[in-house]
């Protein structure tokens, strides 16, 4: 019988190994398939505040014009949509490298109340839209008279 001696520093290359297939197989290994990832267009943040009158809606949607946006208003949704676009400013022979987001986005918001979308006032302003959305008023109960005979 032979024996063998034990390496744990063995056990530990074959670790670091299993490792390293492990981040290949999800990390792109080119610059290429990285700007791909980095020019998935991204949905603009929300900040919503209910008072008794109305709903105050804030999207961020820096770097577009206001022209470039579509918004659309039901009774119980607001609808946001639009692209930003990759503007390059310099000659051919230039190399970018960019980290912010273009293409098309659209999202969708739920409102937790009824409003009149007829009543809806917006502003557009350092990249933060403002929507005003006033809420649906009701008819009061009314009281009928109902006569017997």
């Amino acid at each position: 019988m032979t024996l063998i001696r034990y390496n744990p520093w063995k056990e530990i290359e074959n670790l670091e190994s299993r490792v390293n297939r492990l981040f290949e197989d999800f990390v792109p290994a080119t610059l290429k398939e990285l700007n791909q990832l980095n020019n998935v267009a991204r949905i603009p943040a929300a900040e919503m505040t209910e008072t008794e009158d109305a709903i105050i809606l804030r999207l961020e949607v820096p770097g577009m014009e206001a022209k470039d946006l579509d918004i659309q208003v039901t009774e119980d949704s607001v609808s946001i949509s639009g692209e930003r676009k990759f503007q390059n400013d310099v000659n051919d022979k230039s190399k970018t490298r960019s980290e912010f987001y273009y293409g098309q986005f659209q999202r969708v918001i739920p409102l937790p109340v009824a409003i009149q979308n007829t009543q809806v006032t917006a502003d557009y302003k350092d990249g933060i839209l403002h929507l005003t959305l006033p809420k649906l008023v009701e008819e009061k109960n009314k009281v009928v008279k109902i006569n017997l005979g």
